[in-house]
């Protein structure tokens, strides 16, 4: 092909594009029209088109890239992800309008075209979700764009002066995107779980009473004073430091494998106990809630983290202990490991020995466990990293060989004992001139003897205040130090002793592949 062929050639196209371009602009429009649609019949649930999308992303991504995006993307690189997966159910809604309407066209039928426009994605959307009825959702709205534009353009015709047919039809699809995205904005959030009901409540809802039932066999196990008792406990030993979280967290930090988070049902949940047993054992959630509970204090700590991060905290949790399924199965793996796992496909293996304290949650500071924590049950396994704590537990697995959990395939190996850490998140400046530090401190079942802090870069050190311990062998407490400052700028570090005398390591490490360790130190300005 001849140079003055090629850009022959090249100007052809570019003219295909150029007249192509209002319909591949209505295809663009009516696909995020059906991606909106689908949020506003599913809201932020697993009927989301985008939530299957984004969850293969999750469990494919390569491990470096995943190790990279923790590290210095953070909390954005989960967002990021759920961004790629909405951008590729847009791309992928568009091409099956556009296929919609080049069939239409080729038949002379805006009708054909309107119907393949919300069938192909409606069919998709099914297929990827379970749910045809939901699904329409995604399939009415590109229906809706594509008839539309079909509509205003038979009606006004194709040779209207005063603005381009193709200009026209994009400003008529915008319109209907608009009006489709204000409906999935407002319906969409309406789908979302509302907050968690007190588990003394006598209108929460138990498996009984959503089936009908007159009468049920559970009975409280423990006054609504015991439980408002520790919370109150926690309130008053927590020490008065700003910016910083009391000893039972206002906010606890969430982090999921997935965007999206799974729905299920208390009705239909059970935990089955299996692998290397005499016998598998099942429990549902109406026994599970029926058993004798107990009051816990726990702390979890992330191990993807930075080591002065936010991603450690603290609940009073309410549930039973794991131990008594486990021994009811009888394990008899020659390798004494268990793997959890969950409702989201999300999988860690660990010590046999570690379920010994191990811990079934359904509350979480005297409410129902919320849905981002795992409802209605999640697993507690105290002093071990926040991942091996599987939230939306369906499983637990006696293993007769050792085998590697999601974490672990992905080149992390946080499922030991958590790394002792004091952090400073709290600088206050009082009115005489004195500057108060504070933090929270953190070794797991180890227990924290004290916090010292120095305000020379660690030439010397004194002992910080210490909150009085919370019940309970897994419970992080908070430090406080009140100093004169020395003139000009210095530098504050924390350090801990964990209850067995052992010295928080000084030497600093990032979170991969084990978790952040390392003495935490901050500059302070006069």
């Amino acid at each position: 092909m001849t140079l003055e062929e090629f850009e022959m050639q090249s100007q052809l196209t570019v003219a295909r594009l150029r007249d192509r371009l209002p319909e591949i602009l209505t295809a663009l429009l009516a696909g995020s029209a059906g991606v909106a649609g689908s949020y506003a019949a599913a809201g932020f649930t697993p009927g989301f088109v985008v939530a299957p999308i984004e969850g293969f992303l999750a469990r494919t991504m390569p491990g470096v890239v995943v190790t990279f995006a923790i590290q210095t993307l953070g909390s954005l690189g989960q967002q990021l992800s759920l961004l790629t997966a909405i951008a590729l159910a847009v791309v992928a809604f568009s091409s099956l309008v556009g296929i919609g309407i080049v069939v239409g066209a080729r038949l002379d039928s805006p009708w054909v075209a309107a119907l393949l426009a919300g069938a192909l994605p409606w069919g998709v959307t099914t297929l990827l979700t379970g749910d045809p009825v939901v699904a329409l959702g995604a399939g009415l709205p590109p229906t809706l764009v594509v008839a539309v534009e079909g509509i205003f353009r038979s009606v006004r015709g194709a040779d209207d002066a005063d603005v381009s047919p193709g200009r026209r039809r994009v400003v008529e699809s915008a319109v209907a995107l608009l009006g489709i995205g204000g409906l999935a904005t407002a319906f969409g959030s309406r789908q979302q779980p509302s907050a968690g009901q007190s588990l003394d409540d006598p209108s929460t809802p138990t498996p009984a009473d959503e089936a009908g039932s007159e009468e049920t066999d559970q009975q409280p196990t423990e006054t609504p004073s015991e439980r408002e008792r520790l919370l109150a406990e926690a309130d008053e030993k927590s020490l008065d430091l700003p910016g910083m979280d009391p000893l039972v967290s206002e906010k606890f930090y969430n982090v999921d494998i997935n965007a999206v988070d799974p729905e299920v049902n208390a009705d239909e949940w059970s935990l089955t106990v299996t692998g290397a047993v005499e016998q598998e054992v099942t429990v549902d959630y109406q026994e599970l809630r029926s058993m004798a509970s107990e009051d816990r204090f726990n702390t979890l700590r992330c191990v993807g983290e930075k080591l002065n991060g936010h991603k450690m905290d603290n609940a009073l949790w309410t549930g039973v202990p794991i131990q008594q399924f486990v021994d009811r199965a009888g394990p008899k793996g020659s390798c004494e490991c268990v793997m959890f796992r969950a409702a989201d496909d999300y999988f860690e293996e660990f010590p046999l020995a570690a379920l010994e304290d191990g811990f079934l949650a359904y509350g979480m500071n005297g409410d129902v466990l919320p849905k981002g924590h795992g409802y209605p049950v999640r697993a507690l396994v105290p002093g071990h990293w926040g991942e091996i704590n599987v939230k939306w537990i369906t499983e637990i697995e006696i293993l007769d060989k050792e085998a590697e959990g999601y974490w672990e395939k992905r080149g992390w190996h946080g499922t030991g004992p958590v790394n002792t850490v004091a952090k400073i998140h709290s600088i206050q400046h009082l009115d005489d001139g004195r500057i108060r530090v504070g933090g929270h401190t953190y070794a797991g079942t180890r227990g924290i003897e004290l916090v010292e802090v120095s305000t020379d870069g660690g030439e010397t050190w004194a002992e910080a205040t210490l909150s009085e311990p919370l019940p309970g062998d897994d419970v992080w407490r908070q430090w406080m130090y009140t100093y004169d400052p020395p003139d000009g700028e210095h530098e504050v570090v924390a350090r801990a002793t964990d209850g067995t005398g052992t010295l928080q390591p000084k030497e600093e490490a990032n979170a991969f592949p084990s978790g952040p360790s390392g003495w935490v130190s901050t500059t302070i300005k006069p």
